[in-house]
């Protein structure tokens, strides 16, 4: 019983490992995802990344018989999963405890903003407001601009975390036969993600400066000037700064400068680094200086905008662009970053709005008669592909 990204990440990620996925939607326009925009080929680009592998039931859960329709499902399933708004799910019976006193097995994942309890538990979330909430745009962008991620980090971190608890506890239940209730909240799956920076500010009591594509414990770790464009090399080893100066720049001088001789000394004369690091990296084009980086064994990449990332050669080489249908059209995917040695996983078609409505209502034991009258009553939606 999902919606948006965070839940349909993890719903997604369970569908492409096998799983059987039934997405419950909205009968008046369904999962909110599929009218961002219309970009892929009249679907929206969230709802194709995010829902693939699925099968959509289009049902009124405000009805007393869309309930039980729903509840049917719930009581053959392994998991249950919802993301509606704080307090939705219980007030429609679909509570972790209601659903669990009938069917101790069931595993229960009830995603939400911020968790049960404390003053922000009724709040909306959204993805910008966690990313602010948990302190990611306060050490997100440059000295200058704080900006939230150009991803969805909050909806993708508890997504993920999700379906890892998902995991763990059908295998848990496999040896003990209970199944569980579980809670993620989107602010402490972001917060958790805070790592060195929560620590540093726990310790040091200041906090940390936004820091563009630099690093505020290493140097050098940053973006730097060829003589057409730009090369970002980082470097995390007093033995990784002797190869650049040596073997990359020529430069065997700087070994020795007591400005730079470890990282502490480099990170403290940060500016005067950097500085020597660009005058050096000027001297090539990003193409010659990545190359000559790459043969030194030296960290380095290009900036590329996304029609690079599409055309990827590493993507290209291994392999890894699939296509799935959607209700207009085929389209290209990228398959999952998780690659078993003996199986592809699965990417299933990303349904069209009430697409297997009738046969999951069949599936049930409902005849044609009885599915026609709730077709009729709009309570159910269907539609043929």
């Amino acid at each position: 019983m999902e919606q948006a990204v965070a839940a349909p990440l993890a719903t997604r990620n369970l569908a492409d490992l096998g799983a059987r996925v039934i997405k419950i939607e909205r009968v008046d326009g369904g999962d909110l995802a599929r009218h961002y925009d219309h970009m892929v080929e009249g679907t929206g680009a969230h709802f194709v990344w995010l829902n693939r592998g699925k099968e959509s039931l289009a049902v009124d859960l405000k009805e007393p018989a869309g309930r039980a329709v729903v509840r049917a499902l719930v009581d053959q399933a392994d998991v249950f999963v919802q993301n509606l708004a704080p307090g939705a799910a219980e007030r429609l019976g679909f509570d972790a405890t209601t659903l669990r006193a009938d069917h101790p097995a069931l595993v229960v994942v009830d995603m939400s903003g911020y968790g049960t309890g404390g003053p922000l538990e009724q709040r909306k979330a959204y993805d910008m407001l966690i990313q602010a909430e948990a302190g990611l745009i306060s050490i997100t962008g440059t000295p200058e601009h704080a900006v939230k991620t150009g991803i969805p980090t909050a909806d993708i971190a508890s997504g993920m975390y999700c379906a890892q608890a998902v995991l763990a506890a059908l295998l848990r239940r496999a040896t003990t036969g209970e199944g569980a209730s579980i809670e993620v909240s989107m602010l402490e799956s972001t917060i958790e993600w805070m790592g060195h920076s929560m620590y540093s500010q726990l310790y040091t009591g200041a906090q940390p400066p936004r820091m563009g594509v630099s690093h505020i414990t290493i140097a050098p770790y940053d973006s730097y000037p060829t003589s057409d464009g730009e090369v970002l090399i980082g470097v995390q080893s007093d033995r990784g700064w002797r190869t650049l100066v040596t073997e990359v720049f020529d430069a065997a001088h700087l070994v020795d400068d007591p400005r730079f001789r470890t990282n502490v000394d480099r990170v403290r004369n940060r500016a005067a680094c950097d500085a020597e690091i660009a005058a050096l990296t000027n001297r090539w084009t990003t193409a010659a200086l990545d190359a000559r980086l790459a043969d030194a064994g030296v960290p380095a990449a290009q900036v590329k905008e996304l029609g690079d990332v599409v055309e990827h050669v590493q993507l290209r080489a291994r392999d890894r662009w699939r296509t799935v249908r959607t209700e207009h059209a085929t389209v290209p995917a990228l398959l999952p970053p998780v690659t078993f040695s003996d199986f592809e996983v699965e990417m299933g078609a990303v349904p069209a709005l009430g697409e297997h409505s009738e046969s999951i209502l069949g599936g049930l034991g409902l005849n044609p008669a009885e599915i026609d009258s709730l077709v009729a009553r709009n309570i159910v939606l269907r539609k043929a592909i």
